[in-house]
């Protein structure tokens, strides 16, 4: 034999090693990954059991202590409850909406008072005005300055004092 055929023979028996080391890791590799795909089931069902176990329809029967942790966690808000108390749930609500709208009612008629009061103040004033003007113009000096300056008006200052007339009854 010469040394080629020797080399060849080596690599031969080399690449047989290798397929069979290879072969080997595959098979420890895939029994590994059925170990870890087994237990991941069990684990799944075992979790499922407990969910199971633990969800159930019924409430938790209500302990009579109340304490100040079961108020904030809402613990004493049970289905039981809510079914008992539902038309003071309901009634409790009815008057909540109640109250608000009588609310809003007064603060909309609050406004158009305020709205009111104020254009009569202004109606006040244009009346006290008015009255101011009038009252001014009808004064005995201002009325003989009119007859005065209007020349063809038969009326005029009387010259004699008034007459007293009277009549009996």
């Amino acid at each position: 034999m010469s040394k080629k055929d020797n080399i060849e023979l080596e690599i031969q028996d080399v690449v047989e090693e290798e397929k069979v080391t290879t072969q080997e890791v595959v098979e420890e590799e895939e029994a590994t990954a059925q170990e870890e795909v087994e237990s991941i089931k069990e684990q799944t069902k075992k979790t499922l059991q407990k969910i199971k176990e633990n969800a159930k329809e019924e409430d938790p029967k209500f302990s009579s202590t109340m304490t100040l942790r079961t108020i904030l966690g809402g613990d004493f808000l049970t289905a039981q409850m809510v079914r008992h108390h539902i038309g003071i749930i309901v009634l409790i609500v009815v008057f909540a909406i109640i109250y608000v709208a009588f609310r809003y009612q007064c603060q909309q008629d609050m406004i158009a008072i305020d709205k009111m009061e104020k254009e009569l103040l202004d109606a006040k004033y244009k009346a006290l005005s008015s009255n101011s003007t009038l009252t001014e113009k009808c004064r005995e000096s201002h009325v003989l300055d009119a007859l005065k300056n209007n020349k063809d008006s038969v009326l005029h200052i009387s010259d004699q004092p008034p007459y007293i007339i009277n009549v009996p009854e």
